[in-house]
């Protein structure tokens, strides 16, 4: 095999083992997941209109990706809880919060989308008394509704939950699906790894007719 086949084919399967591992294929949660993950967050002592919502949240699965828009208020000093150290800010401990998130949305191959600082207070309202102040908003990717349910109704997340609650004096968190954008990392790295196989190649056969 010529040395630009195995080039094209080492990025071909390091494309292949991204977009496996980044896409979900296990479709549309099954009655016997959703009553697993009803039973959990039962157990968990969750009022009947949250568990409503998250069963129809869970029937009404498409099997893909979906975004959890975020809209955030930190309270100026946060909530004193065991854990949180006299000096903190509201940052500080919602970044102990994100020490479990993170690693766990990579673990599912989820990640934030976008995230930034309000640079005013809402600017466009209606019906929506105390809904002004917002200190900051976010855009959370799931690779799918059964990967969200993994992570917020693991064991450890209950632990690391205290401390969003410790920090956010209100937040409006709800799904997009389905959504799109133009930078889905599987376009990019499929057009990056594209440029470098044809660069590669075009190096080789400009080296070879010499």
């Amino acid at each position: 095999m010529s040395k630009t086949k195995w080039v094209w084919l080492v990025l071909a399967l390091l494309y292949g083992s991204f977009f496996s591992w980044y896409t979900s294929f296990k479709g549309p949660l099954s009655q016997e997941e959703i009553d697993h993950y009803m039973a959990l967050a039962s157990a968990r002592g969750e009022a009947q209109e949250p568990l409503a919502h998250l069963r129809r949240f869970m029937e009404e699965d498409t099997g893909d990706d979906f975004i959890m828009l975020n809209a955030i208020e930190l309270y100026e000093t946060p909530r004193v809880i065991e854990g949180v150290t006299p000096g903190q800010t509201s940052q500080q401990v919602l970044d102990q919060y994100m020490d479990y998130m993170g690693p766990a949305l990579f673990a599912h191959a989820s990640h934030p989308i976008f995230f930034g600082y309000a640079a005013n207070s809402a600017m466009d309202l209606m019906n929506a008394d105390g809904m002004e102040k917002w200190t900051q908003g976010a855009a959370m990717r799931y690779r799918s509704r059964r990967d969200m349910l993994e992570i917020s109704l693991n064991s450890d997340f209950r632990a690391a939950h205290k401390f969003k609650v410790a920090a956010m004096a209100k937040t409006i968190a709800y799904p997009l699906d389905p959504w799109g954008q133009l930078g889905d990392p599987r376009l990019v790295l499929f057009l990056l790894l594209g440029l470098i196989g044809s660069t590669v190649s075009w190096f080789w056969a400009a080296r070879s007719s010499r």
